[in-house]
């Protein structure tokens, strides 16, 4: 038997500029965050534009030499960067899915797949007529492919963030609304068609569109989700209740982050998004009589104060503000957001109030799904890979993600303190302290309807 040598280890100088890179996005991060949230603004604001200062939009193009020493362009120490982000985001994802109430998205199933509908089929019609007219203006150059660009354009404009969205929920205390639970739902759906059509899109870019490709990822789609829901639901549960018989948290945060990756590593194997797999495998363990959510506080503490910022902030490095001095391509970026915007907004509003939903809780909706962040950024990265967008088409994108996340917390706070907080939801909000390991305080949104 021969036995190959080990790879070489991260060498010193790799090592330090990996170590001050973490240490400069963290502080960045943390400054940026602490000055939204004395604005008003969810911690999330600051966090994302955190990449933007430091890479090539701002920092980057005044002080290049600084810039290059933190954050080298060479591939094996930016997917050094990228490896730890991906880790923060799945884990997000994954506690994202514990918070989900099963039991009120089955109440409200209708209710939810109306909004998830309209929030999907109206972008997605207004994303293609834009992309397909606007194409050589949005990617600054002339387009090979027109269909395939605005098909993936289309995308772009029909996902919703669920890790954004649970992030700015969280930031504002609000997962326990029956507003952010349908959003949250909703938002699941939309996610679970948006990355098929990416899955579509890719495979149309690559090795061509083809009935069997389409057939083939849904079928996988399908199939993963009858296997999460037979046979991952018992498994998960008592993989739970074994870890939750110890003393201390450990072994409980140990099985649930191998469960949530697990089901990330399953549909990444599958050729679909790990960020889906997560969230079902997150699900799975926030279901009744499994996780004793308690001992999951210090995991929650490290995925959103440390992982998660880490993975915003280095989402602006690949985005460059200064190829919008282009007027063609500012005036693309201006329609896209228009479209994006309100293409979203329309959509699930028509839906909440098909649903007989109020009009307040029809603008906290569109304001909630509106939000496309950490999605949107990876549709991004998926169409710079592919060849499909260029940098300005980029940034395009990108700012769309960004100017979205923005919006929502200042028009869910506007909105859901005109929602009157019901029963069930003071319920929910001290079973989501309890996990959480926060002392009980009022809801800045529980005051009710405005006098």
């Amino acid at each position: 038997m021969t036995f190959t040598a080990p790879p070489p280890s991260l060498g010193g100088h790799q090592l330090l500029v990996f170590l001050v890179a973490v240490v400069t996005l963290l502080l960045v991060a943390r400054l940026l965050a602490s000055l939204a949230e004395r604005v008003g603004m969810p911690a999330i604001v600051g966090e994302l534009a955190t990449g933007v200062i430091l890479g090539p939009s701002l920092l980057g193009h005044l002080l290049p030499g600084l810039t290059g020493w933190i954050f080298p362009s060479a591939a094996q120490q930016m997917n050094l960067l990228d490896a730890v982000g991906q880790l923060g985001i799945l884990l997000l994802v994954g506690l994202t899915g514990t918070h989900l109430d099963v039991a009120m998205v089955r109440r409200r199933k209708a209710t939810a797949a109306r909004i998830s509908l309209g929030g999907l089929l109206i972008p997605l019609v207004l994303g293609l007529g834009v992309g397909y007219l606007l194409a050589d203006w949005i990617s600054g150059a002339p387009v090979a492919d027109r269909t395939l660009f605005a098909g993936f354009i289309a995308v772009a404009m029909c996902v919703t963030a669920i890790p954004v969205i649970a992030k700015t929920l969280s930031d504002m205390r609000l997962l326990h609304r029956d507003i952010g639970q349908l959003t949250m739902a909703a938002g699941t759906i939309d996610d679970a068609v948006g990355w098929f059509l990416l899955s579509v899109v890719s495979m149309a870019a690559t090795v061509g569109l083809a009935a069997g490709h389409v057939f083939q990822a849904i079928g996988y789609l399908l199939g993963f989700v009858a296997l999460a829901v037979l046979a991952g639901r018992p498994l998960v549960r008592r993989a739970m209740r074994l870890a939750d018989r110890a003393e201390g948290p450990g072994p409980s945060i140990v099985t649930a982050v191998v469960i949530v990756l697990t089901g990330a590593a399953m549909t990444q194997a599958l050729h679909m998004e790990p960020v889906f797999g997560a969230f079902v495998a997150g699900i799975l363990v926030g279901l009744p009589r499994a996780a004793n959510q308690a001992k999951l506080a210090a995991l929650r503490t490290v995925v959103l104060t440390v992982l998660a910022p880490l993975f915003l902030a280095t989402a602006g490095f690949r985005m460059d503000l200064t190829a919008l001095a282009e007027p063609r391509v500012a005036l693309a970026a201006v329609v896209v957001l228009a479209v994006a915007i309100l293409g979203k907004f329309a959509g699930a509003y028509a839906g909440a109030r098909l649903s007989r939903l109020s009009r307040w809780e029809g603008l906290a909706i569109g304001a909630g799904m509106n939000s496309r962040g950490v999605v949107e950024v990876v549709v991004a990265l998926t169409g710079l890979r592919l060849g499909i967008l260029n940098t300005a088409g980029y940034t395009i994108v990108v700012l769309v993600a960004i100017v979205t996340s923005v919006m929502a917390p200042p028009l869910l706070r506007y909105t859901c303190a005109r929602i009157t907080e019901n029963e069930d939801e003071r319920l929910r909000k001290i079973d989501h302290d309890t996990w959480a390991g926060v002392p009980a305080r009022p809801s800045p949104s529980s005051a009710g309807e405005p006098a």
